[in-house]
Parts: C-alpha cells; sequence; structure tokens
C-alpha cells in the first residue's frame, strides 16, 4: 500500500512538473526556422502565425530563412539545435521527397518531433480557357486518344507536384508527357500561352486567373472541394477515389523536445490558426487550415514518406 500510495504521489508530481514547464515555456524567443526563401507561401505562413501569436500575448517568435540545397541546409540545422522547443522548422512536402533522392544528415522521421500539420495548399489541374478539354475525364480521355502527345506541366523534377502528376498518370493509366519547370509561375505562363496542355499547380497561384476566366479548373488533388471554389470536383469525385495529394506546411521541433513543451507548442501554433482575424487571411491566400498535431501528424508524414518513396522509385525521379 505504501508503495503505491509512494507510485501515486510522483505521478501527480511528475504532472504537476509537465504542467509547470508548459506554463513557463519558453524562457526565451522562439526561432522559427523557414528552409526556403523569403516571401514564398511556406515564409508567409511562419510569419503570418510568428505575429498572430504575439497579438495572442504568447511567446515572440522569430522568422529565420535558411534556404538552400532545396531546404535541407534549414532542416538540418534545426535537427541539431538543442531539443528545449527554442528552435523550430516550419517546412513543406519537400522535407520526405529529398530523403528518397540522396543521402543527408538527418531523418526526416526521427530526427524530429511532430507538433502540428498546420495547413494545406490544394493543387488543382487547369487548362487554358481556349481548351476543348471541360472535365478531367474530357482530358483523360484525350490523352488515352493520343498516348504521349498531351502535356502536363508542373514544377520539377522532384517536386511535390511532379510527384502529384505521376500519381494521377498511374491513377488514370495514362500516358501523359510531363513537362518541368523551374515554379509553378513559369508553367502557368506555357499553359497561358497555350504551350502545353494542362497544367499541375497550387491554387493560391492560379486563383486569379480562374477567377477572371483565363485559365479553367478541371479538378483539385484535395480529399474535398476547395472552400472558394466548391464547383471543382476534386479527382476523386472524377473517378480516381484513392487520388489525394496537395502541397501542406508543419512545424517540426527536434527530436527529443520534451512532451510537455511539444503540448504546449501545439496549443500555440492551433489557437493562432483558429484566430478568425487569421483564418481568414490564409483561406484568402489559398491557405486552408488543418491542425492536427502530435501523433496524428507523425502518422500522417509516415504514410506519406513511404507513398513518396514507392512513387519515387516507381517512376524513376532523381534529383536535379
Amino acid at each position: 500500500m505504501r508503495r503505491v500510495f509512494s507510485a501515486a504521489i510522483l505521478t501527480a508530481a511528475v504532472a504537476c512538473i509537465g504542467a509547470a514547464l508548459a506554463q513557463t515555456y519558453p524562457p526565451r524567443p522562439i526561432k522559427i526556422v523557414v528552409p526556403l526563401a523569403p516571401g514564398g507561401a511556406t515564409d508567409i505562413l511562419a510569419r503570418l502565425l510568428a505575429q498572430q501569436i504575439g497579438r495572442a500575448n504568447g511567446p515572440t517568435m522569430v522568422i529565420e530563412n535558411r534556404p538552400g540545397a532545396g531546404g535541407v541546409i534549414g532542416s538540418e540545422a534545426v535537427a541539431r539545435a538543442t531539443p528545449d522547443g527554442g528552435t523550430l522548422l516550419l517546412t513543406a512536402n519537400s522535407i520526405l521527397i529529398t530523403p528518397h533522392l540522396r543521402k543527408l544528415n538527418y531523418d526526416p522521421l526521427s530526427s524530429f518531433e511532430p507538433i502540428c500539420f498546420l495547413v494545406r495548399l490544394p493543387f488543382v489541374i487547369i487548362v487554358n480557357s481556349a481548351s476543348p478539354y471541360r472535365t478531367l475525364a474530357d482530358l483523360i480521355d484525350g490523352a488515352h486518344a493520343k498516348p504521349g502527345e498531351l502535356t502536363l506541366a508542373a514544377s520539377g523534377p522532384a517536386t511535390s507536384t511532379h510527384i502529384a502528376v505521376e500519381m494521377l498518370k498511374r491513377a488514370a493509366n495514362v500516358n501523359m508527357t510531363f513537362v518541368p519547370y523551374p515554379g509553378a509561375a513559369p508553367a502557368v505562363n506555357a499553359l497561358l500561352g497555350q504551350h502545353v496542355t494542362a497544367a499541375l499547380v497550387d491554387y493560391a497561384g492560379v486563383a486569379e486567373h480562374l477567377k477572371a476566366g483565363t485559365l479553367r479548373a478541371l479538378a483539385t488533388g484535395s480529399r474535398t472541394r476547395i472552400e472558394s471554389s466548391p464547383d471543382v470536383p476534386t479527382v476523386a469525385e472524377s473517378g480516381y477515389r484513392d487520388y489525394e495529394e496537395d502541397l501542406w506546411d508543419g512545424v517540426l521541433a527536434p527530436a527529443k523536445t520534451p512532451d510537455a513543451t511539444a503540448v504546449r507548442l501545439a496549443q500555440l501554433f492551433t489557437a493562432a490558426l483558429q484566430a478568425p482575424e487569421t483564418r481568414s487571411r490564409l483561406v484568402a491566400q489559398g491557405f486552408f487550415p488543418t491542425g492536427t498535431c502530435g501523433a496524428d501528424f507523425g502518422a500522417f508524414i509516415r504514410k506519406q514518406y513511404e507513398e513518396y518513396g514507392r512513387i519515387i522509385r516507381d517512376a524513376n525521379i532523381k534529383a536535379e
């Protein structure tokens, strides 16, 4: 009985200490490393959330852009950082792609503690408004009729959009020629000039073109329809029910970050995503808050890492 009582006291004491740590965290400003150049979608998201957390009397968050080597430089810096919650990584799908293409000094599954899946940025499959293809079925039928002749542009090679293209080709069992561009904007320009048949890009980058009617969206790769474009069906609704692929952004901490600290961080970011003013600004820019945290985010990362590896091997995707 004495042992049971002592164990109960110890458990309660640990819980109290964890709660105290969570309440007093952090002891200094938090550094959020963005492994990409300033001005991009991930950088914009980091700054919006850092501002909201500050407005809500949360800890000060400082954004540090560390681009280079496809996000490897910034990611490695965080993997090596002290696991006290003082240094975080706000990153995208690419962190799960590069390890399949070359040897790194960190592992995306074991070198980080998953904090929160923050937002998704839906992909859309688009055509020029003058295109005869009005639905995804039309485009796939056209590709079946002319194997290899229809072209599908996206950023690449070896990017999340390139993988999304390969996933679509396999889901539809269709032979379309992938045309890589150094970014979404050049791919869209090629489509506007009718140099390619279609393109697969993030919704945020083409929302204004879709509103203006210069481009037409055939489908979105998301599991659900896009809130601001409810008439655009999903790829799954178009007949390929297992297809789901988005860009996403999430926040990670170095491995071995204390549980209480990870929970506190998840609370901070979730509250920032749910703030009405921030949510409306995010949605207006093509970000759709998710707020899946902890173990659920970790499970998502592991599943997508395995899927990416399979697609990269099957499609023989190589690094640039």
